[in-house]
């Protein structure tokens, strides 16, 4: 007799649970991306702020979030490591939620821009470790497809925020744009106080601060086998602390004397560019900044601007417009979470760079001939059609992968620290998107398209030069490769002359 659906969801071990609690946070980074675009283009907004805008005054609005972003996502690693991973989830969507009620309160626009300042601080403390927390609680053989999970909410997120905007966009009031800020900030405080209680404490950053107990229980309490557990012990390394009240608390007995003391005490940020690891944190903060110079940012942020400049006047045209690129990203992004660990890192972003560089260069070629808006108008179909193409082979690609292997590369010592600098050359990158992309569609309809599938080709020539495959290796088979592989010289420039075809795994 088959199990009852009732006892099969008892059997989920809880790691699942837990991934995709984490996961939910994503959502708060999707919707204020799909509010804030539209919410910039609303009539009751740009009254209420003081007339039209300039396209750098409207860049600014948009991206006055990114930097504060950036610079936050630096300490996001340290506060991960020294507070847990799930603390400091919670603390940084808490932020995030004071920046979203600042916004929804705005009574100048200097107050809302502050909002955004705010939440942006939140966005930088927790959005690059949701990732780090679901690679520690996951086995192996599933560790890809949790890990999209925050990328498919954030999709989400993107969806709910302008279908919400398209919903309050008829109010005659201010709360037509306050609504959706108000929405997010509940949310935000409600996901704050479930991540604070309800998140366990990943157990690869208990074991690493010593706390093997704890860490013993919490593996039992997220059903990972004892074989998984193995793979975790032989790839954790030492942490030496600075406090001298807590040494002999930081050593790991799965690892021999000799490898011990091979530890150094050193300052996290520095360590980064140790030479074990360097090469793979500038691989990991260059894919993560050219991820956003795509331009996809640009499309989800001026969506309606996009889709007005190729031709749909109306703006319930362009709205909806907008809700149905959002809605065909998010359904994309099913299929690439399910598939996650059958997709190599490695061919999904060299050909999913190529293939966006093409889109971007046949917009681009159809503004710069004068073809969207000539007498029969069958250009700016194939502008907007392209357009939903771009978005889904973003979201099937790059939107996927790239996450994934700037933190699987790490090793564990420097995981939280380096997925973190690399969210902030994220957020840098995507501060530059942000504030140019109105300004460029202003002086020129095709020189954004350009810069972007620009920026993708060269982005598919580097990775297909050095990086290596990690698809369907254990954290630590990826640690014993780097460490194989590693060049010997302490000249970057030397090193990224070496290609990764070289590489055997």
């Amino acid at each position: 007799m088959a199990p009852s659906p009732l006892k099969r969801l008892q059997n989920i071990p809880r790691y699942v649970p837990a991934s995709i609690l984490c996961s939910l946070n994503g959502l708060l980074f999707g919707m204020d991306t799909g509010i804030i675009g539209p919410v910039t283009d609303m009539k009751e907004f740009v009254q209420h702020f003081g007339g039209s805008q300039s396209a750098t005054i409207h860049g600014l609005i948009v991206s006055s979030i990114l930097i504060p972003a950036a610079i936050s996502s630096f300490f996001a690693g340290f506060l991960a490591d020294r507070l847990g991973r799930s603390k400091g989830i919670s603390i940084g969507v808490f932020i995030f939620g004071v920046g979203a009620a600042l916004e929804a309160a705005a009574v100048h626009l200097a107050m809302f821009i502050v909002g955004r300042v705010v939440e942006g601080v939140g966005e930088g403390l927790f959005l690059g470790t949701l990732v780090v927390y679901i690679c520690e609680i996951s086995p192996t053989r599933v560790r890809g497809t949790f890990t999209t999970g925050p990328q498919l909410l954030i999709t989400l997120g993107i969806v709910a925020g302008f279908f919400t905007c398209y919903g309050t966009s008829g109010i005659q009031s201010s709360m037509s744009w306050r609504t959706p800020f108000i929405v997010l900030a509940a949310l935000s405080m409600t996901l704050s106080m479930v991540s604070l209680f309800f998140l366990p404490p990943s157990p690869r950053w208990l074991t690493i601060h010593g706390r093997e107990g704890e860490a013993t229980e919490a593996w039992d309490y997220l059903g990972v086998s004892h074989t998984e557990r193995e793979k975790v012990e032989n790839e954790l390394e030492p942490v030496v602390p600075s406090d001298p009240q807590d040494k002999g608390k930081g050593t790991n007995s799965a690892n021999p004397p000799e490898t011990q003391t091979s530890a150094k005490p050193t300052h996290p940020l520095f360590d980064l560019f140790a030479r074990d690891v360097r090469s793979r944190t500038s691989l990991a903060v260059f894919m993560m900044g050219m991820q956003q110079l795509s331009g996809i940012d640009g499309v989800l942020y001026y969506a309606p601007l996009l889709f007005q400049q190729a031709g749909l006047a109306s703006s319930e045209a362009s709205f909806l417009a907008s809700g149905v690129s959002a809605l065909v990203i998010f359904a994309v992004t099913i299929p690439a979470l399910i598939w996650a660990d059958q997709w190599g890192r490695r061919q999904s972003t060299i050909y999913g760079g190529v293939a966006l560089s093409i889109a971007m260069f046949l917009i681009g070629a159809l503004y710069a001939s004068g073809s969207v808006h000539g007498s029969f108008g069958a250009g700016r179909w194939v502008v907007i059609v392209t357009i939903y193409l771009f978005a889904v082979i973003y979201s099937l690609t790059w939107g996927v992968g790239i996450k994934i292997y700037a933190a699987e590369i790490q090793p564990q010592r420097t995981r939280a620290s380096a997925t973190s600098l690399a969210h902030g050359s994220n957020w840098a990158a995507n501060f530059l998107v942000a504030l140019t992309t109105p300004i460029l569609l202003s002086k020129s309809s095709y020189g954004a398209y350009f810069l972007f599938g620009g920026c993708s080709i060269l982005t598919a020539i580097i990775c297909a030069l050095f990086m290596p495959e990690t698809k369907g290796r254990s954290l630590n088979e990826i640690e014993e490769a780097f460490k194989r592989k590693s060049p010997r010289s302490s000249n970057l420039a030397s090193r990224m002359l070496r290609p990764v075809y070289k590489w055997k795994f």
